[in-house]
């Protein structure tokens, strides 16, 4: 394990067509190094005192770090929703060609 610090990135979409044009964007900025779609969830939640029940997809994105706050101000940009999900998890371990792998397809 590296010293740097790798990050799984969890956002939710109101749909797979807008979790593409995010995925693609950021990993064509270089903000991830990848974005995998999972195309079609169940989402219950309350917003505004109203519950919710609705269909959305989820993007994983991996990436270093240190480009979690530019990665979170550019889904905000794109995003469709006032609030919308931005998560980072650590990636405690990996192997070390998979996270080099990452290091090397992102914004150095």
């Amino acid at each position: 394990m590296t010293k740097e610090s790798y990050v799984m990135v969890i956002i939710a979409t109101s749909t797979q067509e807008e979790a593409e044009k995010i995925g693609k964007t950021l990993v064509e900025e270089k903000l991830a190094a990848s974005a995998n779609i999972i195309p079609s969830i169940k989402s219950f939640f309350f917003w505004k005192g109203e519950f919710h029940n609705i269909p959305e997809s989820i993007v994983l994105f991996n990436t270093r770090g240190d480009l979690f706050e530019k990665l979170k101000e550019r889904v905000h940009e794109l995003h469709s929703y006032e609030l919308p999900e931005v998560i980072a998890l650590p990636i405690l371990a990996g192997s070390s060609e998979f996270l080099a792998w990452i290091k090397e397809n992102t914004t150095q």
